[in-house]
């Protein structure tokens, strides 16, 4: 599993990524200049900041007025005049600099031959060989998460000269270097960051500084580099950065190059190994040149590249410790990136971690864990101030000050579900592992999301329905140029599923009893599903779907209900023809996210068929980078993250009370294997499958329980124990599942 290419990278989207949670690194693979892009997970724009504006709540009974009387327009006014955060705009994640490598050829005109540069995903590993002159030239980088360094070696079969420097976007920076270091520190704002670079000669050679560079002269060279900022936390930027590298390299700097890449391999290793996806052979073909090539059909193997790049991406930008995967992730090479590469939470953050419990990266969920936690204690003060509710609430963004007020204008930010759709993965969580010590620790953030709404819910005059008031469809116009209204579909699906599971969450941890009645009583009152006049699931409480200005929107929010969430089943066969109806009416062409959610939704309406023509208009150079990035276009990680979920989707899905293997299974995809995907009650999933037809399965119940295991149409209940192996056997009919030896 590695992405290749034959030439260097010419732009940004054309290197290679690497991270360790904390660090990231675009690699270019050039032969006489090379370019490391540098990103530091807490290296933004601005400091401290309460977003939550103090006279927010006196005008809301006017717009909640002005809506309930059907004067969106003026209701939207009004909340851009009086109900939006202070400023209006949160603050962008930065990238942080470039390490350059200036490498002088063996002899001048000397031909390059047999170039190639790969992303390892099996050993997160990115190389670069090649010939020039007659002298062989290899790179290995890798971004350490043990040892919290990038860690780069060249080697060559002759003596090599090579010259390093560092370059800086931000204004306020300076660079120097000084015996075998090199040196770049700079402020954004509030926040202090520093690059430090130190140079190991594996044999004979020479390193010299000048005028603000490092010369060397070897035929092996290691660089550590480390990456720090002063962002303690969202509250505090007073870090000591240079005192964090000094550190991290005095520690790396006493190991050998071969034991530090080991211990990195062993690392990462323990996450990516979990999971294996074999589709059939890869042709000897550059990756970018299988991207151009895959709506042909003839390399259903790239989907696999496609699904082990992005667990690969997932653990390289989300590991415990550090950050939260922004839109961009961990990687960015601007100081004003797109969107801000914040955090955007009516669809995008959630979207980053639909694959983490089932492809098997539970570890994953930690940073964007503590960023809820940070939210759910900013997120009362918005509360307070905006409604003058308890609890808490996020909108439609937050940023690495935890912004929680509504932003950017009334249209966008006027949702107040943001926080509610992240608790989601609290309970996901539960559901694919069981763990009640996971689940007491957040469950005071659940409970903290559903009083913010037992306290801000409205009775619509016109139902009778508790209903969010004011809100939106997120991004979509009803009516041209308003999305301000009461109770939008996917508010009640979304606040529905968090009334449900914290009361599941309080009936686990046998606690709130009176609180627990309170959510229900909540929870019966809330809008039902709806079908409107053209069968479609309706996206407004009022049937506004057919008359809407964008038919063909991006966001499919009403049908949140088919997924992620599980509202919608085979057990509610009129509700799942109107999610269809409604997706055949969006139409396939959008983003790049929004057809990886479109891809998940097809999975669940069980048409493999269709999903796989929505993951072939991902795969396309208009939606896909030569280095696999998804495009919206521009880069949006989403998108990667999301064709992952779809994967496992197609292959494996555990809701709605049963495990069924292969409930989507494309066409395309006649032949393959899967192993260590994680099902809902705690079970490890391997399939195999030849002329499109299940011939192997083994589930492994890692906490004992009863599941019913769905295969086509045939149902079959399973008692298990914990450790318990169970298997289909290829002899066996379809359906009969039997009990293996441990």
């Amino acid at each position: 599993m590695r992405l290749w290419y034959d030439k260097p990278a010419q732009d940004w989207l054309e290197a290679l990524p690497l991270g360790n949670g904390t660090l990231g690194a675009m690699v270019y693979g050039g032969v006489e200049n090379e370019r490391l892009a540098l990103n530091h997970g807490n290296l933004w724009a601005g400091g401290p900041h309460d977003y939550a504006n103090p006279d927010a709540h006196k005008a809301l009974p006017e717009i909640r007025r002005l809506i309930f009387a059907g004067e969106y327009e003026a209701a939207q006014a009004l909340v851009q005049e009086r109900f939006l955060s202070q400023p209006l705009r949160q603050m962008p994640y930065q990238a942080l600099g470039s390490l350059l490598l200036s490498v002088q050829p063996p002899a001048s005109g000397a031909e390059i031959q047999d170039y190639q540069r790969e992303l390892d995903l099996d050993e997160a590993i990115a190389r670069v060989r090649y010939t020039q002159g007659g002298v062989e030239f290899t790179r290995e980088v890798f971004a350490s998460q043990p040892d919290g360094l990038i860690i780069m070696r060249l080697s060559s079969s002759a003596l090599m000269s090579l010259s390093l420097g560092m370059h800086c976007p931000h204004p306020a920076h300076e660079s120097r270097a000084s015996g075998k270091t090199l040196l770049l520190s700079g402020m954004s704002d509030t926040v202090l960051f520093e690059a430090r670079a130190q140079v190991r000669l594996e044999g004979n050679g020479t390193i010299t500084a000048e005028g603000g560079r490092l010369n060397v002269r070897a035929r092996c060279v290691t660089i550590f580099l480390s990456l720090a900022t002063s962002y303690a936390n969202w509250q505090d930027t007073s870090d000591d950065s240079a005192t964090r590298n000094v550190k991290a390299l005095s520690k790396a700097m006493k190991k050998s190059w071969d034991r530090l890449k080991v211990t990195h391999v062993a690392d990462y290793q323990k996450l990516y190994s979990r999971v294996a996806l074999d589709l059939g052979p890869e042709p000897e073909l550059p990756t970018d040149e299988r991207v151009r090539n895959f709506a042909t059909g003839t390399d259903p193997a790239l989907a696999a590249l496609h699904f082990a790049y992005g667990r690969y991406l997932l653990i390289a930008c989300s590991r415990p410790g550090g950050s939260a995967a922004t839109l961009q992730g961990l990687w960015n090479d601007s100081l004003t990136p797109p969107w801000d590469s914040k955090y955007t939470v009516n669809i995008n953050t959630e979207m980053n971690y639909w694959p983490a419990a089932p492809a098997n990266l539970l570890e994953c969920y930690e940073p964007l864990f503590r960023l809820i936690g940070d939210l759910a204690e900013s997120g009362r003060r918005t509360a307070k101030a905006h409604y003058g509710a308890s609890g808490w609430v996020c909108h439609h963004n937050t940023d690495g000050w935890r912004g929680t007020a509504p932003v950017d204008g009334a249209f966008w930010g006027m949702w107040p579900c943001g926080g509610a759709w992240l608790c989601k993965s609290f309970w996901d969580h539960y559901e694919f592992t069981g763990d009640k010590r996971a689940l007491a620790l957040y469950y005071p953030i659940l409970r903290g999301a559903a009083d913010f709404f037992l306290d801000t819910l409205v009775t619509d005059p016109k139902s009778g329905w508790l209903v969010t008031c004011p809100s939106n469809s997120p991004e979509n116009a009803h009516h041209p140029g308003v999305s301000l209204c009461a109770g939008p579909s996917m508010d009640s699906q979304i606040i529905g599923d968090l009334f449900d599971n914290v009361v599941s969450a309080a009936e686990v941890l046998k606690r709130d009893t009176e609180f627990v009645a309170r959510v229900r009583t909540a929870r019966s009152q809330l809008p039902p599903l709806q079908i409107g006049s053209a069968g479609q699931l309706q996206e407004w409480l009022e049937d506004w779907d057919l008359d809407a200005p964008e038919r063909d929107h991006r966001h499919v929010s009403h049908l949140y209900a088919l997924y992620p969430s599980a509202q919608i089943t085979r057990q509610t066969p009129e509700l799942l023809a109107a999610a269809r109806k409604s997706l055949e009416l969006r139409g396939d062409l959008a983003t790049g996210w929004s057809l990886a959610w479109k891809l998940n939704l097809w999975a669940r309406l069980g048409d493999g068929q269709r999903a796989h023509a929505l993951l072939a208009n991902l795969l396309t150079p208009e939606r896909t980078a030569p280095n696999l990035f998804n495009l919206h276009p521009p880069f949006q990680i989403d998108g990667n993250f999301g064709a992952v979920s779809g994967i496992c989707e197609l292959l494996l899905q555990s809701h709605g009370g049963e495990i069924h293997l292969l409930p989507a299974l494309p066409p395309q995809w006649k032949e393959g294997s899967v192993s260590g995907l994680r099902a809902r009650g705690g079970y490890l999933v391997s399939l195999q499958w030849r002329d499109s037809q299940l011939t192997h399965a083994t589930l492994t119940s890692q906490n004992g329980g009863e599941c019913n295991v769905r295969i086509g149409e045939t149902v079959t209940f399973l008692k298990t124990r914990k450790g318990g192996i169970y298997t289909f056997p290829e002899e066996s009919a379809f359906g009969i599942l039997s009990r293996a030896e441990d």
